[in-house]
């Protein structure tokens, strides 16, 4: 339990009484307590039949509705002039008090039946040094109005009157929208494809399943087994593609970047609604994710990179899909761009090529052994095929690194499937590390990771010039690194 700050704990609030029925009709509170129900259950002896079953399921809804109101009443909040206080617990009662300078970030969001219930969920991204979700406050079911008061009283780092007349709200600038035709883009992100994938090989799973009588007779139809395998490749292709535009366009539906004050508020969602605050004043950098397939038609994503931001792939998203200029430009306007990034010295795309290489030629060389015994031709053929892919894998590797410093910036680029560049303010710099392997040392390389407490927490820069470390060092971070010496 964490004492309030500043003296008497501020007034504390309840969430609206509706969200009751939210909590009961998604068990959320009885989840946690059906694994002890069942055993219970059982020992009873109970027989089956429709009358147990409808008994159970009015046992359960009666739980859920028990837990969620007792949930309901044990939960107060409240946003202090220095802190916001959350009570919370059925059994255990524990208190949380998060000072209003270590906030980050605030979500608003509602799903279906919140929206339906005139409700949000409020998250405020906390870094109290906690751990895991223990860093993100959670107020769940407030109305709109009381979620954006919220939001802007703890985002200000003081509590808003509740007054009759209200303050004037900062006016709002658009500073990007999505453009439902980059929706095209979604077949070439592999997350957008997950969902889909995973639909197409249920699908399969599913025929597999079916009884005969609802099976297609295919002795009926005059077609070989080539056009079935083409036709179910080709149903595949459709339903991943479709897919994925449908799963890109539930989540970004509507985006709207907007600047509002001294925040940026990101809006998103068709069935779930996001509206997600970040500081500018906290916003270090951001960074530049082109896939694979992306790098094909130009486009890519973009995101800024928050002091003590949890989730920030997901919160901190300026731009979830779009062309690459846009995603850019979006980025420059926060932390300007360094420059041209420098590329490695080929002492740098001999090692990638070489790394890339490595599996193929023991794979090639296990099976020129395994062949011969044992007519094992497939390692051997798999080790030719990797081969023959390592070279272009490990230039492309090469083609990815690169960093640059000037103008109060510093970027760094690496990554192959995802070819990620991140541009950071030289004042997120709080440390170095500088990592070099017997290999390394002798071709005169080294591997740089510039630690700060934004996004991943540290970016990296493979393989540069060792002689150029402690130039780059002290151009990409303050004063301090300027002594930064070459290591041993």
């Amino acid at each position: 339990m964490t004492p309030p700050l500043g003296g008497s704990a501020p007034a504390g609030r309840r969430t609206s009484p509706r969200i009751v029925l939210a909590h009961t009709a998604t068990f959320r509170q009885a989840r946690q307590f059906v694994p002890a129900v069942i055993p219970i259950v059982a020992a009873t002896g109970l027989g089956g039949g429709t009358t147990t079953i409808v008994l159970l399921v009015i046992g359960v809804t009666l739980l859920s509705l028990a837990t969620a109101a007792l949930s309901w009443w044990r939960f107060t909040y409240a946003d202090g002039p220095t802190a916001v206080v959350v009570t919370r617990g059925l059994l255990s009662r524990s208190v949380r008090t998060v000072p209003n300078d270590r906030i980050r970030g605030v979500e608003v969001e509602a799903g279906p039946l919140h929206r339906l219930l005139g409700l949000v969920r409020v998250r405020i991204d906390a870094a109290a040094g906690a751990a895991g979700k223990d860093e993100e406050l959670l107020v769940d079911g407030v109305s709109r109005a009381e979620g954006d008061r919220l939001r802007a009283s703890v985002l200000t780092h003081r509590s808003a009157p509740v007054v009759e007349e209200e303050a004037p709200e900062a006016e709002e600038v658009v500073v990007a929208r999505f453009d439902n035709r980059w929706l095209l883009y979604a077949p070439l992100v592999g997350s957008y494809l997950a969902v889909p994938f995973a639909a197409v090989g249920a699908l399969f799973r599913l025929a597999q399943e079916l009884p005969e009588r609802f099976r297609p007779d295919l002795d009926r139809v005059h077609v070989s087994g080539v056009q079935v395998l083409l036709l179910v490749l080709g149903a595949g292709v459709v339903v991943l593609v479709v897919g994925s535009v449908i799963g890109a366009a539930v989540v970004n539906w509507g985006f709207r970047l907007t600047r509002r004050g001294h925040s940026l508020v990101a809006a998103r969602g068709l069935i779930t609604r996001r509206h997600t605050e970040l500081e500018i004043d906290r916003i270090r950098g951001w960074t530049l994710s082109e896939g694979l397939g992306m790098r094909w038609v130009r486009a890519a994503r973009s995101g800024a990179l928050v002091t003590g931001l949890g989730d920030a792939a997901r919160r901190g998203q300026l731009l979830p899909l779009g062309p690459r200029e846009e995603a850019r430009a979006l980025g420059v306007r926060l932390v300007p761009d360094p420059g041209p990034l420098l590329p490695h010295p080929p002492a740098a795309r001999r090692r990638r090529v070489v790394r890339a290489l490595a599996a193929g030629l023991l794979v090639t060389a296990a099976g020129a052994v395994v062949t011969p015994l044992l007519g094992w031709w497939w390692v051997l053929a798999t080790g030719v095929v990797l081969v023959a892919l390592g070279v272009p894998m490990g230039l492309g590797r090469y083609a990815a690194l690169g960093h640059a410093a000037g103008g109060g910036s510093f970027a760094v680029r690496s990554g192959w499937l995802v070819r990620e560049e991140a541009v950071l303010q030289r004042r997120a710099v709080v440390g170095w590390e500088v990592r070099q392997s017997p290999f390394q040392r002798r071709a005169g390389l080294a591997t740089v990771t510039a630690c700060v407490g934004a996004g991943r927490g540290g970016y990296v820069a493979i393989d540069m010039d060792a002689g150029e470390v402690p130039a780059f060092t002290a151009a990409a971070s303050d004063r301090w690194a300027e002594d930064f010496s070459r290591p041993a």
